[in-house]
């Protein structure tokens, strides 16, 4: 008889576990009427808007032209355009076509502002006809066409500077990198 009654006691305690409980249901709502409601996420706006005021400008990358910009721009690509000058003589019409992005970079890059819009278009021109004499495989018009360019831009090739004298460039981020500017003294 006890055994019984431990057993249906039991029962009855597993059976009361697995009872369904009684569902209350819960209440969503944040506690606040509408006019609080709108009165906070305005309140949070004008907040955010105050953070951002205080908050300085964010940098905007306009396609920078300076006057570094122009100056890395001349001598990177008016060093290789200098660098020609003995195809030119040679009348080497391939090693020149190979360096079309070098004219078309320093066009570009050395004139890039609406106040050296007609330097450009010279210096457009000048690519234009050097282009024309690769073309039609005129020596002569190729050499002639690339004195006069090189003469209306002020090209001239990078110096070779000699460490033991001199240094061309302090990291490895200066345009004069990787040219024969570029030169370290080393004690």
């Amino acid at each position: 008889m006890k055994l019984s009654a431990i057993l249906v006691a039991a029962f009855a305690t597993s059976a009361a576990a697995f009872a369904p409980a009684k569902m209350e249901r819960t209440n969503t709502a944040l506690g606040m009427d509408r006019r609080t409601a709108f009165k906070q996420v305005g309140l949070a706006a004008a907040g955010l808007v105050a953070g951002s005021a205080a908050l300085p400008l964010m940098a905007n990358a306009d396609g920078a032209v300076s006057a570094a910009t122009m100056t890395k721009a001349k001598i990177k690509y008016g060093s290789r355009i200098a660098d020609l000058a003995k195809a030119v003589s040679a009348g080497d019409f391939d090693a020149v076509a190979e360096e079309k992005s070098a004219f078309i970079l320093f066009n570009s890059g050395v004139y890039p502002t609406a106040k050296s819009k007609s330097a450009k278009a010279a210096a457009v021109d000048g690519t234009n006809a050097i282009f024309a004499a690769i073309r039609s495989k005129d020596k002569a018009a190729l050499k002639s066409a690339y004195d006069s360019y090189v003469a209306a831009n002020e090209i001239s090739a990078l110096p070779d500077v000699d460490p033991n004298k001199g240094q061309g460039y302090s990291s490895d981020y200066s345009y004069l990198a990787k040219t024969p500017a570029a030169a370290i003294y080393v004690r």
